[in-house]
């Protein structure tokens, strides 16, 4: 069996991820309008009808803007902590009776054919979580909004064979930023805000180190950071270990306001 992976978004201005292992596809998270969503799916041949529901990692309008839409329109079920839900309130329009979902941290379930791992993030929202998504032994994960790579992330996504990884920003363009106002520069900056492009490469040795074949820095700053610069310093500090991207690791990005690549992961193979 084969376990497919897409960022159809994956940024500070909306994210929207698409999973699919056997006959359940899923989405995590839905940041953009629904239509763009809709449209996203639409160009790597996939229908909206088609998706068994939403997977949601926090409140945060970057991560629900098409929720309530893709609720009332396709009849997806939305799948949330109950902090998330709280924190949600009515930002999103009414959800359709029966599409509301609680799901908890460290409470494993399975929605159609994927089993689902959800686990708790260090992110200044109400309950947040990433996801590891299993496909038989296959494993895709989701880790971005992390203030800091915890040990017990690791502990939870270690071994994945796709691990999509926050690269949010460079931590120097970021304190320059005149658009910015010192609190909101700290919050990012701080334990419970985003990952900085160092601590991503970071965090993406002790990945390697663990078995994960593939990795797709996401989630990168419009303002604070580009995809050069985040490929550039995760390189640079995977050649001083001598890992080669390419050779070692399947190193790639992704973009803010582009449908990625389509990614296959089979058992003893990354693609």
């Amino acid at each position: 069996m084969e376990m497919y992976f897409c960022p159809l978004y994956s940024g500070s201005s909306g994210n929207a991820l698409f999973v699919q292992y056997g006959n359940t596809r899923l989405l995590v998270d839905a940041g953009k309008p629904g239509k763009a969503i809709a449209d996203a799916l639409a160009k790597i041949g996939v229908g909206m009808e088609t998706i068994s529901g939403v997977l949601i990692t926090h409140e945060h309008s970057d991560h629900i803007s098409g929720a309530g839409v893709l609720a009332r329109r396709y009849r997806l079920p939305m799948y949330a902590t109950a902090g998330t839900w709280q924190g949600i309130g009515s930002k999103i329009g009414e959800i359709p009776p029966g599409l509301t979902r609680v799901i908890g941290a460290d409470r494993d379930f399975y929605l159609g054919d994927i089993g689902v791992s959800p686990f708790s993030i260090p992110h200044d929202a109400a309950d947040p979580v990433g996801f590891r998504l299993w496909g038989g032994s296959l494993s895709i994960s989701t880790a971005t909004d992390l203030g800091h790579f915890s040990a017990d992330v690791y502990r939870r996504i270690a071994g994945s064979d796709l691990v999509l990884l926050e690269s949010n920003h460079d931590p120097d363009m970021l304190r320059a930023n005149p658009k910015y106002a010192p609190a909101l520069k700290k919050r990012i900056l701080g334990d419970y805000g985003h990952l900085s492009n160092e601590a991503c490469a970071s965090a993406l040795l002790k990945l390697i180190a663990g078995g994960t074949g593939t990795v797709i820095l996401g989630h990168l700053s419009g303002e604070n950071n580009t995809p050069g610069l985040a490929r550039r310093v995760s390189e640079t500090t995977l050649a001083r270990e001598g890992i080669r991207p390419g050779a070692d690791v399947q190193l790639q990005i992704a973009l803010r306001d582009e449908t990625g690549e389509v990614y296959c992961i089979r058992e003893n193979s990354q693609a």
